[in-house]
């Protein structure tokens, strides 16, 4: 029998032919001079959209077989039944904590896993809870939970780092847990809010098939240290964890745990971080601007964007934009009001939101919260958050929100255009109580991205605050090149909560690279 012969070959196409796999195999054949009966299989490896000319092109590289259809494409992986394995306690069960310990049943270790909050089927029940706005439940809820805050909060795959390892381990590991073919080749890939529970399910399953261990409901409060190394965790649930070895994977919103640590006297330390609001547009006026065309070729997708410029020294740029998406209620506690957005996979909703944030350094904190030391900026954070639930005086989850035009002008808006967060938005003027920083920098950006995108600012458009979440404030410490905590052993602070990560991506990829150090070091 012959062996499969692999063609690698570059297209660009329309919209519409890159639709159609016939029409590809078609294109393909001719290209390469070849019997369109001879191509037994095709495989799209990157598919990317060129819209800068009034014709949107949509560039292709495929792998072309002929002969024989080839082997699955990467080696699923292997691994080991770690019932009798070295345990290792893992603090979180966000993408880092979820990839670290699949990596370390790849060894035969044993994951122990302390979360927090509720399985995912539970979890949706409270999230569907908080979008009735009803009460926020401190531990279930957009941020905590099963999966981490991207389980229900669009399961984007896109990363702008390549440094911290190979990232193609990470889609291979949600394909083979049941994520789609696309994820392996899209350019930006993105699984949608509403697959990545079932995802995430059978990445639990497979934990507990091969021995670890997942505990929900089980809130880490105290770490157990003696003579500057780890030995394990108490819990709110009474329950004690010793083990030698403890990857923190606490996430970015954990504020009560930061208190924790510095309580415990753990060296923590301020880093930067960003703060601004969520702004939404109809699709169609997005769509309209990036493809150039007053309608949405119905074989493009919805249009997204993504925007940076400066202003005073410092950064405003788009944060986790969510083409055919909605904004939700993003918040940890019943203090503040906090949103971000989120799309499913279909990304068929009539609106486009964006976070738009500001980028604040350690010097920028204002008073009082400078005075905080090393949880300076989570003060700043939260006081930002509960002033803006402040302006909302029910105190309920309704959210204060501004026309875009309107912000940009320093003008009361005295009403709403339609907006995709659940809840419910109220109108208020942000431009009047926005920290100064934060909100002068808001409003030149947007002139800038104006500028960039004509249109973008109109009164179509609303601001919603706050984003206040983007990342952590506060950094844990450690070794760069043991991943161990500067100060104590056995303790591997990783992800975003940690600081070292942005985004599902790059933070599964920071807990499987905290569990490599651990198998190392063993």
């Amino acid at each position: 029998m012959k062996q499969p012969e692999e063609i690698e070959l570059d297209l660009i196409l329309t919209p519409k032919d890159a639709s159609d796999e016939n029409t590809i195999r078609k294109i393909a054949s001719t290209r390469l001079g070849i019997n369109l009966n001879d191509i037994v299989e095709l495989r799209t490896i990157r598919k990317s959209i060129d819209a800068r000319s009034a014709k949107p092109k949509i560039n292709l590289k495929i792998k072309v077989y002929t002969h024989q259809a080839p082997a699955f494409s990467y080696t699923p992986p292997q691994y080991k039944n770690a019932i009798k394995g070295k345990e290792v306690i893992i603090v979180g069960f966000g993408p880092t904590g979820l990839f670290a310990a699949l990596e370390l049943l790849q060894h035969g270790f044993r994951p122990i896993i302390l979360e927090r909050g509720k399985d995912v089927s539970e979890r949706k029940k409270d999230i569907a809870l908080i979008n009735r706005n009803n009460a926020m439940n401190i531990n279930s809820n957009y941020c905590f939970g099963e999966g981490g805050a991207g389980t229900f909060s669009d399961g984007k795959l896109y990363s702008r780092s390549k440094k911290r390892g190979n990232l193609q381990r990470i889609f291979e590991l949600f394909h083979y847990h049941g994520a789609a073919d696309n994820i392996l080749y899209e350019a930006h890939p993105h699984i949608g809010s509403d697959k990545l529970p079932a995802i995430i399910r059978n990445m639990r399953e497979t934990i507990c098939r091969y021995g670890g261990e997942v505990h929900f409901n089980c809130l880490v409060d105290k770490l157990l240290i003696e003579n500057g190394q780890i030995k394990g965790c108490h819990t709110s649930c009474g329950k004690v964890f010793y083990a030698s070895n403890v990857i923190l994977a606490i996430g970015h919103s954990a504020h009560d745990t930061y208190r924790m640590l510095h309580d415990q006297g753990i060296r923590l330390e301020t880093k930067g971080f960003a703060m601004g609001v969520r702004a939404e547009h109809p699709q169609a006026l997005i769509d309209s601007i990036q493809y150039h065309s007053k309608t949405r070729d119905p074989y493009l997708p919805a249009a997204s964007y993504s925007l940076v410029t400066q202003v005073k020294e410092r950064g405003v740029y788009s944060f986790c934009m969510c083409p055919g998406g909605h904004i939700v209620p993003a918040g940890s506690n019943n203090k503040g009001l906090v949103v971000n957005g989120m799309s499913a996979s279909h990304r068929n909703s009539p609106f486009a939101n964006s976070g738009i944030v500001v980028e604040i350094h350690p010097e920028d904190i204002p008073a009082p919260f400078n005075e905080y030391g090393e949880l300076s900026g989570l003060y700043f954070q939260e006081y930002l958050e509960e002033l803006c639930k402040q302006q909302n005086h029910d105190q309920s989850l309704k959210a204060p929100a501004q026309r875009l035009k309107d912000f940009v002008n320093g003008i009361s808006s005295k009403d709403l255009p339609p907006c995709s967060y659940l809840p419910g938005i109220v109108p208020s003027d942000l431009h009047k109580w926005l920290p100064p920083i934060i909100r002068y920098r808001l409003q030149e950006g947007f002139k800038d991205f104006d500028k960039k995108m004509k249109g973008y600012v109109c009164n179509e458009a609303v601001i919603v605050g706050v984003e206040s979440r983007s990342s952590s404030p506060i950094r844990i410490p450690r070794d760069a090149e043991t991943y161990e905590h500067i100060e104590i052993k056995g303790l591997y602070p990783c992800g975003e909560g940690a600081g070292y990560a942005g985004g599902i991506t790059s933070s599964a990829m920071d807990g499987i690279n905290a569990a490599e150090k651990i198998v190392a070091n063993a």
